[in-house]
């Protein structure tokens, strides 16, 4: 029961902040006093020595504001400014707001500088991945659906107890797809979009990383709605207690886990969305943090198939229907990612094809093509011959055929080993949904 001390003493910590802000001192005072008794219970448990640090840190600031209201109520008095050190779930502000609605605080430099840090994972120019370009999948995209497009276009469903969801967890085996899925929720989500990296929050200097975390968050808010995607989560947030934990690492685990409750406590139109390869290595709180876990598997065979042609685009060939059906029952095991990288691999065998041609025709309409010696009309020549003749325009790439992909794919083989696809299975049996 003790792991809910934090939880409760966090919620009431900010809700005292918010009624300190807007000059309802006696409810402030009593929740001040709430928030101090549940973190007192958590310091009683908490073994981790940094956080317990933290705790008695906040509770000293909670504890003079609260004595500072309190000495004023008692006495009839005007409220001084709130001195206190900023709460475990949100910072409050240096003074409170004047209640004529008049004056405002210039930004604190140290804050201005952490955002103006931060102002490059806002990703402005949407990537231009639709939905109808992620294959298969129908199962996250439907739950994403859910949790970023409907809210903002019909907020009324959302009343009551009714909720978005808040945080999404994707995983799975490399290459499946997970950061392209959220690629496609940038673009098609009507919000701002934060896309972010453990190097965008690891900062050299100490005590900087979880201030980043915190700026972080509050940038969201200001922008809300928006969303807020970690790639590779597992970096910032591993399992604690590990012999290689740094120090900066835990704390920005702390303000991660604080920041998230924050979130899912309050209707901030913020949604949390990550990914990570390696799942079973995210800490246990962190997880637990993610009220939607989705495995993202490889890619099923009418997926598959979809990639082929997609990767191709407009691309001259000469594949058939058929054809793309043999290749994706050929290609079983493979990721996205390898499907890719094969369909760019047989691009350019098209360009190789032209640069070992030792014969060459015209074709009707006057450009050369590689054919065999005894085709009629073919020629002895060589590209780097028709380069000299200033002919290299006149050359004409022939199209992609089957047989540049059987040639390819018999050089090539998937990426994600049986064992990898036993443990993201055995984690979805355990915490998570297929996707």
């Amino acid at each position: 029961m003790y792991s809910n001390f934090m939880e409760h003493g966090i919620e009431y910590a900010k809700q005292a902040v918010k009624e300190d802000d807007t000059g309802n001192y006696s409810k402030a005072f009593q929740l001040y006093m709430n928030a101090l008794e549940y973190f007192q219970a958590q310091l009683k448990y908490e073994k981790n020595q940094q956080i317990e640090k933290t705790i008695r840190e906040r509770c000293l600031g909670y504890l003079k504001r609260a004595e500072e209201i309190r000495a004023v109520l008692d006495n009839g008095g005007s409220v001084p400014a709130s001195n206190g050190d900023a709460s475990v779930a949100a910072q409050p502000k240096t003074s409170p707001k004047p209640k004529d609605g008049g004056g405002k605080d210039k930004e604190d430099p140290e804050k201005a500088k952490l955002k103006a840090g931060l102002d490059s994972v806002i990703i402005r120019e949407k990537p231009n991945v639709k939905w109808s370009d992620v294959a298969g999948l129908e199962n996250a995209k439907l739950a994403l659906q859910e949790a970023v497009i409907l809210p903002v276009k019909f907020p009324q469903f959302f009343t009551g107890k009714r909720k978005p969801w808040k945080a999404f967890l994707l995983y799975g085996p490399p290459g499946t797809g997970k950061s392209y899925l959220a690629k496609a929720v940038a673009t098609e989500a009507d919000s701002t979009f934060f896309s972010v990296s453990s190097s965008d929050l690891v900062s050299k200097w100490m005590g900087e990383s979880e201030k980043l975390v915190s700026n972080l968050f509050q940038m969201a808010r200001d922008s809300a709605p928006s969303i807020i995607f970690v790639d590779e989560i597992d970096s910032l947030c591993g399992q604690r207690g590990e012999g290689n934990e740094s120090e900066a690492s835990r704390r920005i685990k702390t303000e991660l886990l604080v920041q998230m409750q924050g979130v899912g406590s309050d209707d901030h139109k913020v949604l949390v969305l990550a990914a990570t390869n390696t799942p079973y290595a995210l800490d246990q709180a962190i997880r637990r943090r993610f009220d939607k876990r989705i495995y993202i598997p490889l890619p099923d065979l009418k997926a598959r198939q979809h990639m082929f042609k997609v990767h191709l685009g407009d691309t001259p060939h000469n594949l058939t229907e058929s054809d793309f059906e043999k290749l994706a029952q050929k290609t079983e095991g493979f990721s996205g990612s390898d499907i890719s990288v094969c369909v760019k691999d047989v691009l350019f065998e098209p360009v190789r094809k032209i640069q070992d041609a030792e014969y060459f025709m015209k074709s009707s309409d006057g450009m050369w093509v590689p054919c065999e010696p005894k085709q009629r009309g073919a020629v002895k020549t060589t590209l780097q011959e028709l380069d000299a003749q200033d002919l290299a325009s006149k050359v004409l790439l022939p199209p992609i055929t089957r047989a540049d992909f059987d040639k390819v794919l018999a050089r090539q083989k998937p990426t994600v080993s049986k064992a990898d696809l036993e443990v993201h299975e055995r984690f979805t049996k355990e915490f998570g949904e297929e996707g």
